[in-house]
């Protein structure tokens, strides 16, 4: 039988947990001597930790940090960050979301999360909604950031898809990016402008469940 699927991007797809990364990185800064404001916060979407610090560092133009206090300083943001998603909840679930999730599921569509977030299957957890996903692959079993296809393809292989049988769902164009890499469709959630390659371009999740996402298989 062939199995098709969809494979969603945790952040800016699901949840927004941008604004609690930034929050994170902020206070850091603040303890730090300076301030960080929210347009810098942008070159942080879809970055990694340590490469979202050097992002942090430059913009206080703190150097001449060992690589051990940075890794402090990056330990420290996180304790921050997970300090603030503990509180999330169902209410934090982005827009038409939950609806087309249930609806592609009962169509007989198999889902997955392809996230490089550590913090992935816990925080469907926190949502409520880790029993909509047949598939969990986040930071914590992949080695490439994106836009490597390494994450979207785990996700493919342990739903026992072919590549080219699933939909990305995403936000960012190192995302898009990786789903074209890994041979797959992509629907991209944000700006055509910015989201280059997609096959079709949302300006936000709420559009998602009418989507003719039957046309791109």
């Amino acid at each position: 039988m062939m199995i098709q699927a969809f494979i969603f991007d945790l952040d800016g797809v699901v949840v927004d947990t941008a604004k609690y990364h930034y929050l994170a990185w902020k206070e850091l800064a603040g303890e730090l001597g300076f301030d960080f404001p929210e347009a810098e916060g942008e070159r942080l979407k879809g970055v990694s930790r340590m490469d979202s610090l050097e992002i942090v560092l430059e913009s206080g133009r703190i150097t001449g940090l060992t690589a051990e206090e940075k890794k402090r300083l990056a330990d420290r943001k996180n304790k921050s960050y997970l300090t603030y998603i503990n509180r999330l909840d169902e209410r934090e679930i982005l827009p038409g979301i939950l609806k087309f999730l249930k609806k592609i599921r009962a169509e007989g569509y198999k889902t997955a999360l392809g996230s490089a977030s550590k913090s992935g299957g816990m925080i469907l957890q926190k949502l409520g909604i880790e029993d909509l996903f047949d598939v969990i692959v986040d930071g914590l079993s992949i080695v490439k950031a994106k836009p490597d296809p390494e994450v979207f393809l785990a996700a493919a292989a342990k739903l026992g898809a072919d590549p080219g049988n699933c939909i990305v769902i995403e936000d960012a164009q190192a995302g898009v990016l990786a789903a074209q890499n890994g041979g797959m469709h992509c629907i991209g959630i944000g700006s055509e402008e910015i989201l280059k390659g997609a096959d079709v371009v949302l300006e936000h999740t709420g559009l998602l469940p009418n989507v003719n996402y039957r046309a791109l298989f």
